[in-house]
């Protein structure tokens, strides 16, 4: 039986976030609120708790989650290099709702499934994802919903669709705005002088915004 945490509840919050950083450091998975939508979330850096997530949202790994990290710094660990334009969008967009793909660097140990080398990433701006991440480290998160099914904007729609195939649900309330997801671009073509770079997604920030933040990359949709 999954445990469900109300976190307008200040010891129910402190109770739920406890538990869900020794579920993820089981090998379980969790679902959290972020900035966009709800996420279920897994210890990127364990491929038995990635593959529980996929299991869990009915995906292949020829679909492989995103990774959510704590701050920008983790940018540079965790890719095999980053141009200036791309630290330019994460200073720009992060804590936000901006997921970049760039190449993964490639002394990691992790398996998210059929990357390619790449890796997604992103900051959510949420207080409880944040915190949460700042104790486990990368985390690998999609949204919390059946594969093909509307994402879930409140943990306890998360959990009609996903059930007990989850350990913890953080109920924090309705996410803000309209559930748009991030806004999906891939960085892998962009360079230190400009290159392209592809929007995969439209989402919370916008295709204008983007090329006016890096005016010597070209974008492509």
């Amino acid at each position: 039986m999954a445990d469900v945490y109300e976190c307008s509840v200040p010891l129910q919050l402190l109770t739920g976030m406890r538990t869900a950083r020794h579920a993820i450091g089981r090998g379980e998975v969790v679902v959290m609120p972020t900035d966009t939508v709800y996420g279920i979330a897994a210890d990127a850096f364990n491929p038995e708790a990635v593959q529980r997530l996929l299991d869990a949202k009915g995906r292949t790994r020829q679909s492989p989650p995103p990774v959510l990290i704590p701050n920008i710094a983790t940018l540079a660990a965790l890719a095999a290099a980053v141009p200036a334009p791309v630290q330019a969008l994460a200073e720009a967009f992060w804590p936000g709702g901006l997921t970049i793909i760039t190449r993964a660097n490639p002394s990691l140990n992790w398996n998210l499934g059929e990357t390619g080398g790449t890796v997604a990433l992103r900051i959510p701006d949420q207080e409880i994802a944040l915190e949460i991440l700042q104790e486990t480290g990368p985390l690998a998160v999609s949204s919390a919903t059946l594969t093909g099914r509307p994402a879930a904007r409140t943990a306890a729609e998360a959990q009609a669709m996903l059930g007990d195939s989850v350990a913890v649900y953080l109920e924090a309330g309705l996410v803000p705005g309209d559930g748009t997801a991030s806004t999906i671009v891939d960085a892998t073509n962009v360079t230190e002088s400009g290159g392209s770079l592809r929007i995969l997604r439209a989402g919370a920030v916008q295709r204008e915004a983007i090329a006016e933040c890096i005016p010597e990359v070209m974008i492509e949709d």
